[in-house]
């Protein structure tokens, strides 16, 4: 009887567990310049509202479409997890400091697409470029959870090398 008890309390720990770096990873991150057409739809030309399809699009300026986007893939084998977060550090041509936008998410189980997009005034052409040909000179990408621990990072090259 004893030794059932212990099973049942060890699973039962088990289950309450918060998902961990284990249950959450990052498939894939693509860095690039969206244009607000690429978002239209047909729908849109009808009066619907903007389709967002099987990906969630979060925006720093939710009324501007035009912006770099990190198109990122994750996959959650728990339970859903609400009110996390992403959190973008982005270090832009115009400044060696990092400017950190954080974007709310909920991740539902299995693999889901992000767009996280830095629009309107918070992606400007820098040194003459304009805003399409203009690319972070590094960034790292966080997720958090509602207690803000670190479920999984991922970084550029330069964020994780800075002295190279």
């Amino acid at each position: 009887m004893r030794r059932i008890t212990t099973l049942l309390a060890s699973l039962l720990l088990a289950l309450s567990a918060p998902a961990t770096e284990s249950t959450v990873s990052l498939v894939r991150i693509w860095p690039s310049w969206r244009s607000a057409d690429s978002f239209l739809r047909i729908s849109e030309y009808f009066g619907g509202s903007e389709a967002r399809s099987a990906q969630t699009i979060l925006r720093s300026q939710t009324s501007e479409r035009a912006g770099f986007y990190f198109l990122t893939r994750i996959k959650n084998s728990a339970s859903p997890l609400t009110d996390a977060h992403f959190e973008l550090q982005v270090i832009r041509p115009d400044s060696p400091h990092a400017v950190t936008y954080t974007f709310p998410a909920t991740i539902p189980t299995g693999s889901h697409v992000y767009l996280l997009g830095l629009t309107g005034s918070d992606w400007l052409g820098f040194d003459g470029k304009a805003a399409e040909d203009t690319h972070p000179v590094s960034w790292r990408l966080r997720l958090l959870d509602s207690q803000a621990r670190e479920l999984l990072h991922r970084e550029s090259y330069l964020w994780a090398n800075p002295q190279e």
